[in-house]
């Protein structure tokens, strides 16, 4: 919980506006929420909500947010404890989200809504590359079956098939992983930077930092440093 991301506009040279993502309580309920300010000294002002609800919980609540080379602004959620709401599109759980920079669903979303892609279970880290390909790093399974984190191509329009698929498991309606940790490897992978071919991505098990080498739509090695 607490402040879970925060981003500057494109145009934030001109126009101030600093975005937080954090964790919050509507009624009986967590929630997260992203909120927009204006920067003004050391004073934050102006403030929008631009996105509201989403659910959230002690447990996969993980979320960054970015503004990609489109100048949208992306933002991605955990399922919150209930695994099959990464399922529902109705749904703004275990999700990447896509808004314009007031909130405003953008037109070519792929189903009509804030969805950019769904089927994710606790997506905590997204980065584009030089060729404006979006990466997404994403926790596998936990407790005592603990592994299978995930590092994704994230598509529009496409389903990454929690809790249906993980690991090596194939459906054909569903988007595998580019790499996985393997069932006996745990990542825990949190925010990510893509620099000059490589993928980096922070471990919050072991503190680590790995490194994935990227070479078109493959991970051709994953180190930790």
């Amino acid at each position: 919980g607490g402040l879970l991301g925060m981003a500057l506009h494109p145009g934030f040279a001109a126009n101030n506006y600093i975005y937080l993502y954090f964790t919050s309580q509507s009624g009986n309920n967590v929630v997260n929420k992203v909120e927009r300010y204006r920067l003004q000294g050391n004073t934050l002002t102006e403030r929008k909500t631009i996105v509201d609800n989403i659910p959230g919980s002690l447990f996969h609540d993980g979320g960054r947010i970015a503004f990609g080379p489109d100048n949208l602004l992306y933002i991605t959620t955990g399922d919150a404890g209930i695994s099959q709401s990464a399922q529902d599109r109705n749904s703004l759980s275990g999700k990447i989200l896509r808004l314009n920079d007031d909130g405003s669903i953008p037109a070519a979303n792929p189903f009509g809504n804030a969805l950019y892609s769904y089927g994710h279970r606790n997506p905590q880290g997204i980065a584009w590359d030089e060729e404006g390909k979006l990466w997404g790093t994403e926790h596998g399974r936990s407790g005592l079956q603990s592994g299978l984190d995930e590092i994704n191509l994230i598509k529009e329009g496409s389903n990454y098939g929690w809790p249906n698929i993980e690991g090596d498991n194939s459906n054909s309606a569903m988007e595998s992983p580019a790499l996985h940790s393997g069932p006996d490897v745990t990542w825990a992978p949190a925010d990510a930077l893509y620099y000059e071919g490589i993928l980096f991505f922070t471990g919050l098990r072991g503190e680590a930092l790995y490194e994935a080498r990227l070479q078109g739509d493959k991970i051709t090695e994953v180190k930790a440093h």
